[in-house]
């Protein structure tokens, strides 16, 4: 994997300077709401449903030969997989740490590699990161990942997948619509199916097709950033996101798919991934994060320890 830690002091630089202006970030007791909505309002709910602030922890597990798939697709090229283990913590009480991160390769390229993000209470202060090496044996520690950089190697960037807050953008509510469109997918033929794509769906989802969502306009406060603004569909009632548009000078870039299966637990905004696909439209490379329902878990008993250095330093290459 690799990591620019020139463009990840830039970024930071950025952060910091636009979140020492900005209001305070979402918090983990956000209710959920009822009347008319603003876009800034949607948007708070859209980052409480993407950081599972309704679980004390999530977690994408692996039961039996059940683990989540990460394939990655070049135009013209075979797919190439990873698959993965993610831990995700909201309860702390200390003041300080709002949630940590983990995630952790079990196969591919980025075998043994892991990666642990913090977030804290207090928005001003950059996020950290750490990240096992395994081939080096070794914990490098960054204040912040780039926004930009590739997590994992995928069309997602640490800023989709975990860095970026609703006061990174300005949000301008264009209304509501039906989403009328299933979502993407990689339709892996059988002649480049692994152990690890056999048993991936065949087609992508269409289980939204039809629901009401909120068209939502976010606009980058980064200047001479890689888009410009997004536009994202967000579920009317359950605040999940189907589907963010980024464009760049007028042009549709990339677009990333967001397959949300509910929970059914009294809280319409408890929600887990089905799955993520992500395109570039420069380039046609694709990511197909695919996790199994049998591998998800919810407020699980898990030891506060976990989120430790000392998890990193024991992962098996």
């Amino acid at each position: 994997m690799r990591h620019s830690l020139r463009a990840s002091v830039t970024a930071l630089a950025l952060a910091a300077a636009i979140s020492h202006t900005a209001v305070a970030g979402v918090p983990k007791d956000l209710p959920y709401p009822s009347g008319d909505l603003t876009a800034e309002q949607i948007m708070d709910q859209v980052y409480f449903v993407n950081h599972f602030y309704a679980f004390n922890n999530y977690a994408i597990t692996k039961q039996g030969k059940d683990i989540t798939v990460l394939v990655i697709k070049g135009e013209g090229k075979k797919p190439t997989t990873n698959t993965l283990e993610r831990y995700l913590n909201n309860d702390y009480g200390d003041g300080a740490t709002k949630a940590q991160d983990l995630a952790i390769f079990r196969s591919g390229k980025l075998k043994g590699t892991g990666m642990l993000i913090t977030d804290y209470e207090d928005d001003n202060k950059s996020q950290s990161y750490m990240i096992w090496l395994p081939a080096l044996r070794k914990i490098r520690r960054f204040a912040e990942p780039a926004h930009d950089d590739a997590w994992g190697g995928s069309d997602f960037t640490f800023g989709d997948v975990a860095l970026r807050k609703p006061f990174h953008e300005t949000h301008e509510l264009l209304g509501k619509e039906t989403f009328d469109d299933c979502l993407g997918f990689i339709d892996v033929p059988d002649n480049q199916q692994t152990r690890y794509t056999k048993g991936l769906p065949k087609s992508g989802s269409c289980d939204h097709k039809g629901k009401e969502v909120y068209k939502i306009k976010s606009t980058t406060k980064f200047p001479n950033w890689w888009y410009d603004h997004r536009i994202t569909y967000v579920d009317t009632k359950t605040f999940a996101d189907f589907r963010s548009e980024y464009f760049k000078g007028g042009e549709m870039i990339k677009v990333i798919d967001r397959d949300w299966k509910s929970l059914n637990l009294g809280d319409p905004r408890a929600q887990s991934w089905g799955y993520w696909y992500g395109k570039d439209l420069k380039t046609d490379h694709e990511t197909w994060a695919v996790i199994p329902q049998e591998v998800v878990q919810v407020d699980a008993d898990l030891d506060e320890g976990l989120w430790s250095e000392s998890t990193l330093r024991k992962i098996k290459r």
